[in-house]
C-alpha cells in the first residue's frame, strides 16, 4: 500500500505512457449558477458525459430542472443530487421527481442524505429515498449512492464503519429486486491507498457494486484544504497540508494525476476491483477540470 501513498502528492505522472482505463467515461459535477456559466458544455465535454448537478441548500427546485433541462437538450445524461433532508416530506420528493422526468426527461439520480444536521421532515438518509419506491415507479434507470473511503461520523458516530457498511448492502439489495442499475459515488480524496483498502474491505463484506472515485479537479491547494475540512476527509487532508508546508509545491496548482495513476495501476494490476471510473469534482473550475480530463484521457 505505500507505493500508492507515495503517488499522491505531485503533478506530474512519472513513467506512465498510456491514458489511464478509469478515464473512458469520466463524469463531472456542477451546480445550477457555475453551468449557467458555460456557454455550451458541448464545446468543453466529450458526447455522451455523464453530468451530476449538485444540490446546495437553498438551490430553487426551478434553478435544479431548468439546469438539466438545458444539460440534457444538448445531449448529456444528467444526474441530479436528491438530498434526502432538505425534503419536507415524501409528497415533495414526488413532485421533485415528476418534474425532473416531465421537464427534463431526467433517468438518473445520486440519493444523499445531505449536508443538514437537521432533516427538514421524516426523510433523513438516501435509503428513505429509495423505500419510497418512488425512483422505480418513476422509471428511473441509474441510482448512484454515496461512498465514503475515510469514513462519515454523521452515520458512524462512534469512528465504526457497521452503520455504512449495513446501508451499502440494504441499497444492493434493493438494485438485485429491481432493475435499477446502482452504483457508488464517492466523497473527493487525495489519498489513493485509503480508497483502494476502502473498496477491498467492501468487496470482502459482499459489496459487489461498481464505484466512482470522486476527485478534484485542478485547483490551487488552499482551495482543496479549505473543502477537504469542510467535507470532513481525514487521510486526504494530512495529504494536502504536507504539500502546503512545500512551498515551491504550494505555488504549483494540484492535478490529480498522480492519484489517478495510481488507481489505474492498481485497477490494471486487479481487474476484479470494484473501482471502475473516476467522477471529477471540479473545485478550481469545470473548464480547468474539463480540460484536464481530456488532457489526460488521450494520453
Amino acid at each position: 500500500m505505500d507505493m500508492h501513498i507515495n503517488q499522491q502528492d505531485g503533478a506530474g505522472s512519472e513513467g506512465q505512457s498510456r491514458a489511464p482505463q478509469l478515464l473512458d467515461h469520466w463524469s463531472i459535477e456542477v451546480m445550477p449558477r457555475t453551468a449557467a456559466k458555460i456557454a455550451d458544455f458541448r464545446a468543453l465535454l466529450p458526447h455522451g458525459t455523464r453530468i451530476y448537478i449538485a444540490h446546495i441548500d437553498g438551490t430553487p427546485a426551478e434553478d435544479m430542472v431548468a439546469t438539466a433541462r438545458r444539460l440534457n437538450r444538448e445531449g448529456f445524461p444528467v444526474m441530479p443530487h436528491i438530498p434526502a433532508r432538505s425534503l419536507s416530506n415524501r409528497a415533495e420528493l414526488e413532485d421533485l421527481l415528476l418534474r425532473y422526468r416531465h421537464e427534463a426527461d431526467v433517468r438518473q439520480a445520486l440519493l444523499l442524505a445531505g449536508g443538514n444536521s437537521s432533516p427538514r421532515g421524516n426523510l433523513t438518509s438516501s435509503l428513505d429515498l429509495i423505500e419510497t419506491s418512488l425512483f422505480d415507479a418513476m422509471g428511473f434507470t441509474d441510482l448512484h449512492v454515496a461512498g465514503h473511503p475515510e469514513g462519515n461520523r454523521d452515520i458512524d458516530s462512534d469512528g465504526s464503519t457497521a452503520g455504512i457498511d449495513a446501508a451499502l448492502l440494504a441499497k444492493q439489495a434493493y438494485g438485485e429486486r429491481t432493475d435499477a442499475r446502482i452504483a457508488i459515488t464517492t466523497q473527493f480524496a487525495f489519498d489513493a491507498a485509503s480508497v483502494i483498502a476502502w473498496a477491498e474491505r467492501i468487496a470482502a463484506l459482499g459489496v459487489t457494486l461498481p464505484i466512482h472515485v470522486g476527485i478534484a479537479g485542478p485547483a490551487k491547494i488552499q482551495t482543496l484544504i479549505k473543502y477537504a475540512i469542510s467535507c470532513g476527509v481525514g487521510p486526504s487532508l494530512k495529504i494536502l497540508q504536507k504539500r502546503a508546508l512545500d512551498v515551491t509545491r504550494l505555488l504549483v496548482p494540484y492535478e490529480p494525476t498522480d492519484l489517478v495513476a495510481a488507481l489505474d495501476r492498481y485497477k490494471r494490476d486487479n481487474p476484479q476491483s470494484l473501482i471502475e471510473r473516476i467522477h471529477m469534482f471540479p473545485l478550481g473550475g469545470i473548464e480547468q477540470a474539463a480540460n484536464w480530463c481530456r488532457r489526460e484521457s488521450r494520453s
